[in-house]
């Protein structure tokens, strides 16, 4: 779902992180292949991120150290300065790659119940919307409880002050990642019916500031379905953070089953709100 900035605590702007090694500027990305150093560096910053993904698995967002990431890459930390100038720079990278790889997750659970209905005689587009929204919804929950440490990294506070970078790389792969929570939940509606979703009046402060939201990402929804697509990230997300955290680990081998129902409802709650819905609800009852 939408994360456009978690808004942190005051602080100066921290450096955006290194992307991949690209080729100088100087080349054009079709021309030349890359250079033994630009190799040689994109190896270097792979292994990098690799441990300290490892590094916060074991020990937790909070627990990252780029001594001991170094450490445990044999080399010291002023050389690891050369790839990564300090922890944040290192974190917005680690949560740039978080939301790739739940990216991932949550499009592999909408294409692995297409590819079955595809061997079927079905195509994807035989599914109801809501069903490929319950299994995105699945692949996200799926991708949290077997990632718990990332997750907090994506969503807690990785480091007391860090921001992410405005309309940095992280700000970018997460609204990647929301693109397909935006697809499937509104997937069949015209732009007029989601216009007209019934919702109390938004406030004109509220509206001309969803207005100006940048097209790349919720943006491009009528006012009304950005805020329905907000309500229904935050009682997904909800339900997931419960879990992970440990929260309804009383309910034993039921979680899966409540998150199904609560996604259900949800889903049947925010359709209901959209003219012409009620056939869709229907034929994507599961």
């Amino acid at each position: 779902m939408p994360v456009p900035e978690r808004p942190k605590t005051a602080a100066p702007p921290a450096p955006s992180a290194p992307s991949a090694p690209s080729a100088p500027a100087a080349r054009s990305a079709s021309s030349a292949p890359p250079t033994l150093r630009e190799r040689r560096r994109a190896t270097a910053v792979r292994e990098i991120l690799d441990a300290a993904e490892l590094h916060v698995t074991e020990h937790g967002p909070e627990g990252l150290s780029l001594r001991a990431v170094a450490r445990s890459l044999g080399m010291t930390v002023q050389a690891l300065y050369h790839y990564f100038p300090n922890r944040h720079a290192l974190v917005t990278m680690l949560v740039t790659k978080g939301y790739e790889d739940l990216f991932v997750a949550v499009q592999a659970a909408v294409d692995s119940t297409a590819d079955s209905a595809a061997g079927a005689g079905g195509t994807a587009a035989d599914r109801p919307f809501v069903s490929r929204l319950l299994d995105a919804a699945e692949g996200y929950r799926g991708w949290a409880i077997a990632h718990p440490e990332r997750f907090k990294l994506l969503f807690g506070t990785p480091l007391r002050d860090y921001a992410a970078p405005a309309d940095g790389a992280s700000t970018i792969a997460a609204r990647r990642m929301s693109t397909i929570f935006q697809r499937e939940l509104f997937g069949g509606f015209s732009p007029e019916q989601l216009a007209a979703a019934d919702m109390p009046p938004l406030s004109p402060q509220f509206r001309a500031y969803l207005d100006q939201l940048p097209p790349d990402g919720p943006g491009v929804l009528p006012p009304p379905a950005i805020a329905l697509l907000m309500e229904a990230w935050g009682r997904m997300h909800g339900m997931v953070v419960l879990e992970v955290f440990g929260h309804t680990s009383f309910l034993g081998d039921h979680e899966a089953e409540l998150f199904h129902l609560a996604m259900r409802n949800m889903l049947a709650d925010i359709h209901r709100r959209i003219p012409g819905s009620a056939d869709a609800v229907e034929a994507g009852a599961v």
